[in-house]
């Protein structure tokens, strides 16, 4: 039997290792893809920690269900190598992007086409193995997607950073209330922001970051303002430049100081949508809330329709490319402490 490589997850809080087994069968409508790329996300981090921060010292278990060697990797592109007797035969050695949010499909949430918020899910890369590999065996092949012409590198992240960006976006266009528009964070899932924003809004987009080099890329890459959230007295200036605040925020970092910050400058009757996973504890003085009616929801990842929706703009030419770099999927633990370290502007994609 033909044997597939993993870079594999073999302790929690260690270095990943190359792990050697057999490639599996697909049974049923399962669908074996030979891995062509695959996005390193900063959610691989905190699954090789084992633990998220939840701030005042607490953590947050993700290592629930978990069985070592795990392979982690969800922003994968490759081609159908083999599929089940239940799945369509004339796939096989055509071009995918892989849908990676999969649920249990019998839940509430599963049944509404929302099993990105399956309690039960079999997420790739996260609950069962993912894309750092040379092969993934899929659930059912709908949850492929053709990418056309948009470049491989680009389609993968589409299915992470992607999705991500575009449904944090989706939950904040069409609001009455829309002069202006801030993303805060631009690392990779930031700077796909940036790139679907224009499809989504028409005002001018600002951006954030304590990063010189992401501050500048994201000028190059059409942010029309970059601030320093350092910088002394920046929230009184964003706010008086703008008239008010930022109606629309979105925190593409999700840290305690990313959300004070980003309090400190929405507008009255402003939303702030949060997909960042950093950490920590974020308090708000009651009344300051009240005061502004502003609005804060969390939102992580997207559902199957909605990664078809951002596949279809892609290929109309409607998202804009972000900087990527491609990497041989054996150095991925290098690229790990990269990320770890802040030293990656954009996207790494590992590629077999």
């Amino acid at each position: 039997m033909a044997q597939m490589r993993r870079q594999s997850l073999v302790k929690f809080d260690a270095p990943l290792c190359e792990t050697i087994v057999d490639t599996p069968k697909p049974k049923g409508a399962e669908v074996l893809v030979k891995i062509d790329r695959c996005g390193l996300c900063h959610s691989d981090l905190h699954i090789q920690d084992g633990y998220a921060d939840i701030g005042n010292g607490q953590k947050l278990d993700t290592t629930r269900g978990m069985t070592l060697p795990f392979t982690l990797g969800h922003e994968i592109a490759g081609v159908v190598d083999e599929v089940g007797p239940d799945a369509p035969k004339d796939i096989v050695g055509k071009t995918f992007a892989v849908f990676p949010w999969i649920g249990c499909g019998q839940c509430r949430d599963c049944q509404n086409g929302d099993e990105n918020l399956c309690a039960r899910n079999r997420f790739l890369g996260v609950s069962i193995d993912g894309g750092f590999s040379t092969h993934v065996l899929v659930p059912d092949a709908k949850y492929l997607i053709s990418y056309g012409d948009v470049p491989p590198d680009m389609a993968a992240t589409l299915m992470c950073s992607g999705i991500t960006a575009y449904g944090a976006l989706k939950r904040l266009a069409g609001r009455a209330r829309q002069r202006n528009l801030l993303l805060i964070g631009l690392g990779g899932v930031g700077m796909m922001g940036l790139s679907i924003a224009p499809a989504l809004f028409k005002q001018a987009i600002s951006v954030a970051d304590l990063s010189a080099d992401a501050r500048a890329a994201a000028l190059k890459n059409g942010a029309a303002s970059a601030y320093d959230p350092s910088e002394a007295d920046v929230a009184k200036r964003m706010v008086k430049e703008t008239g008010g605040g930022f109606d629309a925020i979105v925190d593409f970092a999700g840290s305690e100081k990313s959300m004070a910050f980003a309090t400190s400058v929405v507008a009255r009757g402003g939303k702030i949508v949060v997909s960042g996973l950093i950490g920590g504890n974020f308090s708000i003085p009651t009344v300051q809330w009240i005061y502004k009616r502003m609005t804060i929801e969390g939102f992580m990842t997207g559902t199957l329709a909605e990664g078809q929706e951002l596949m279809a703009l892609a290929r109309a030419g409607k998202v804009k490319p972000v900087p990527m770099k491609q990497e041989p999927m054996n150095d991925v633990q290098t690229w790990i402490e990269q990320l770890r370290a802040g030293k990656v502007v954009g996207r790494i994609m590992l590629v077999n």
